[in-house]
């Protein structure tokens, strides 16, 4: 198992940078001048020398090697100095936003807490709700329960975040005044009351995220279920007295895991491109709406730093739900 590990950590390299080359490719040819803000007052000359500092005079593959640099050299040096007091990265130039002048990311490191705390707490949320559902409606098949969760699901696969947003806030938060209908990324808990309306303003977003998450890791589960719970190894965990939730919990549940765990793995990328709407809809200030300022911006080092961390995001989780295949699955080997 560790040198399978080793091995793919070490071939997601060429893959990661081949995904950053064709980012990067993709954000030169797309239209747009991040000095098109520029008011028109602004001398040509002064123009020049802006667009100069900005790097955007050098050669495309010159600006590449710059950021795979800063971004794979130079950031790993500032986040040793920031842990253990050094001064690798004293003098050194990093990936700076050219909307802001700032670090990137100093900026995402600022943003990320309220994405995770969203996007996490979604995903937690969600898969909790999907696997009973999933697993019951599999076990009572065509019942009342499994006829409304079929609903649901499809409901939930048909609706998208950027309606299921708004519905949300038109009838919690408009209609009925229970919820806080903008994200406040300002507030600090610090007693029960703080904690209370953390957690208000945070069930809408989760909600809404959840609500896709859970519609499909429950058909998922609820497939895998079905397909095992037919199968000869469990008529024989039966006929030799096993109890009923023990065959289904124990042997039929850890294999219908299997394919399931895909999903659940893949699944997290997904919902932070999800978390990209949803953040937009409720004001939350996480790195989706970082992102959708930038893309506006045109601040192309902002968006091919962020985009290039939901591609890191899922080249990892590819390789976490290969590994959890070996120990659900022992008749996987990795040797």
């Amino acid at each position: 198992m560790l040198t399978y590990t080793i091995r793919r950590l070490v071939l997601s390299v060429p893959t990661l940078l081949f995904i950053a080359l064709v980012i990067f490719l993709l954000l030169e040819l797309a239209p747009g001048d991040p000095m098109a803000q520029v008011p028109l007052t602004v001398p040509p000359e002064v123009k020049a020398q802006m667009r100069e500092a900005l790097g955007l005079g050098e050669p495309t593959h010159i600006r590449f090697g710059k950021w795979l640099w800063q971004f794979f050299v130079v950031e790993p040096m500032v986040l040793t100095d920031h842990l253990f007091g050094t001064e690798f990265a004293a003098d050194k130039q990093r990936v700076i936003s050219w909307q802001t002048r700032s670090p990137v990311m100093d900026i995402v490191v600022q943003r990320m807490p309220q994405t995770i705390w969203v996007v996490a707490m979604a995903y937690v949320v969600g898969v909790l709700i999907a696997l009973p559902i999933g697993i019951y409606s599999a076990y009572r098949q065509y019942s009342v329960f499994d006829q409304v969760g079929t609903f649901v699901t499809m409901v939930g696969f048909s609706v998208p975040p950027f309606f299921s947003g708004v519905l949300v806030i038109v009838i919690f938060s408009v209609q009925l005044g229970w919820l806080p209908s903008i994200y406040d990324t300002t507030h600090r808990v610090v007693d029960w009351n703080t904690f209370v309306m953390q957690l208000k303003q945070m069930v809408m977003p989760v909600m809404v995220l959840a609500l896709q998450t859970t519609a499909q890791i429950s058909r998922f589960m609820r497939a895998s279920m079905l397909d095992n719970l037919n199968q000869d190894y469990v008529r024989t965990a039966r006929a030799k007295g096993l109890s009923e939730q023990i065959v289904v919990m124990v042997h039929v549940l850890r294999n219908s895991m299997i394919p399931v765990v895909t999903v659940i793995a893949l699944g997290v990328p997904q919902i932070f491109g999800g978390a990209i709407i949803t953040e937009q809809i409720f004001k939350v200030n996480g790195l989706g709406q970082l992102l959708i300022t930038a893309i506006q911006a045109n601040d192309l080092p902002m968006v091919q730093t962020v985009t290039f961390m939901l591609a890191v995001l899922i080249v990892l989780f590819n390789i976490i739900a290969d590994l959890l295949y070996g120990l659900l699955d022992p008749r996987i080997r990795y040797d």
